[in-house]
């Protein structure tokens, strides 16, 4: 049975904390996003670039913290980030117009990139295989409660404050956590383990898990399945307020039963792993996946009520809980030497795909079709990177030894991999 290491309920809250500042800074604002888009006299697609490029900045900077962990260890580059999110968010709170306002948040997500990557790293040098999973599956308890609560307080902070103040918030809760992470986050990778300070060895480790198929199939299915739910998020506030009607306040209230959803999915996936193989959960989900998509076309081109709406986004939103934990697990299981790269190329795939997803979007304004074909097109997307490029091969045993790849379809290797942690922080 997999135990959590000295210290892993710190470590668990920290893991928690650092990757959810990512989805909170995308999400907290969103409520003022029709306000900012008329007080910098703007257009809905220009002001959606401010979740766009935001994910520009998330996927390319885990480039860098990633590859850059697997040299000097996860603490280090973790804190320089986390102290270079606070000058960035200053900025955001700052801006005079939107071109300024957009180059912030891409440098906002560049730098909180490095909690995604790090914070991944960190669990793949602690756990292996359905361990992992489970874990990841778990985080989300605290990696769900920023898009729950990040939209009801930002939409509490405009009842006191413009949009800056959203900014100024988070710029106070990133030097809070600095300073807790500088107190507790233990150093989980010892000098022995780190890769060669080489520029041609970080290319090589890239160049390599670019070359491996399973790998890039689980990358294309978490980017895919990342951009539908980034069409929701950055899509719904019109849909929400301009298009239904409703105060940023009700919005704030579905957001956060969205990511209720989401949440209980995730510890439905959970508790499922190790009776039922990753690979098979993952599969179930992105069937589940589409169904929702269906679902969302038909009641936005049907012209039905906000009610139908709404629960085909909370479909949505719960069985999305499923995909991630599995997705990086899998894709990450034959890469420990290079967990730092492989998160990076994970979170570049993630974010870098998600950002094209809220300018397709914005191009339909408030009406809700547009962002439901998105949905659906991005989810058939995702089973065809899972269900086609990543699909297993099929190899003879040898001597009885389960292989990797075998971790996919085998519960017998799912329980197995669920018994084995990797190593705990020193």
């Amino acid at each position: 049975m997999s135990r959590a290491p000295a210290g892993g309920l710190r470590l668990f809250l920290i893991l928690g904390a650092v990757s959810a500042l990512g989805p909170a800074s995308m999400d907290i604002y969103l409520p003022g996003l029709p306000t900012l888009t008329r007080e910098l006299g703007t257009t809905e697609s220009s002001a959606q670039l401010t979740v766009s490029l935001f994910l520009v900045g998330l996927g390319l900077g885990q480039l860098v913290a990633g590859p850059l962990s697997d040299v000097r260890g996860r603490r280090g580059p973790l804190l320089s980030s986390l102290a270079l999110y606070i000058g960035a968010t200053a900025a955001c709170a700052m801006a005079p117009g939107i071109v300024v306002l957009v180059a912030a948040r891409l440098l906002q997500g560049a730098t909180a990139a490095a909690g995604v990557a790090i914070g991944r790293a960190i669990i793949r040098d602690l756990f292996a295989g359905t361990a992992a999973a489970r874990y990841l599956s778990r985080l989300v308890l605290i990696y769900g409660l920023a898009p729950m609560i990040a939209p009801l307080v930002g939409s509490q902070i405009l009842r006191f404050t413009s949009w800056r103040g959203v900014f100024v918030v988070l710029a106070g809760a990133g030097a809070a956590l600095l300073v807790v992470t500088a107190a507790v986050l233990p150093e989980t990778l010892p000098p022995e383990r780190r890769q060669p300070a080489s520029v041609r060895t970080t290319a090589l480790s890239l160049g390599g898990l670019m070359q491996h198929r399973r790998f890039v199939g689980y990358a294309l299915a978490l980017g895919f399945g990342t951009a539908a739910i980034a069409a929701y998020v950055s899509g719904a506030p019109f849909v929400i307020q301009d298009h239904f009607g409703e105060s940023a306040q009700v919005f704030g209230l579905l957001f956060a039963l969205n990511a209720t959803a989401m949440v209980v999915g995730s510890q439905i996936n959970a508790h499922l792993l190790g009776r039922i193989a990753p690979r098979r959960l993952l599969t179930g989900a992105i069937a589940a996946l589409i169904a929702a998509g269906v679902a969302l076309v038909a009641v936005s081109a049907g012209g039905a009520g906000l009610v139908p709406f709404a629960a085909g986004l909370v479909a949505l939103m719960a069985t999305w809980g499923f995909i991630p934990a599995n997705a990086i697990a899998l894709a990450s299981a034959d890469h420990p030497d290079v967990a730092g790269s492989a998160s990076a190329l994970l979170g570049l795939a993630q974010y870098g795909i998600a950002a094209l997803a809220a300018p397709l979007v914005g191009i339909g304004g408030a009406s809700p079709v547009p962002m439901a074909i998105v949905i659906l097109v991005l989810a058939v997307l995702c089973a065809a990177s899972a269900l086609g490029v990543a699909r297993p091969v099929r190899r003879p045993q040898i001597s009885g030894l389960a292989r990797g790849s075998e971790a996919e379809g085998s519960p017998a290797s799912a329980r197995q991999a669920s018994g084995t942690s990797a190593r705990a922080p020193r």
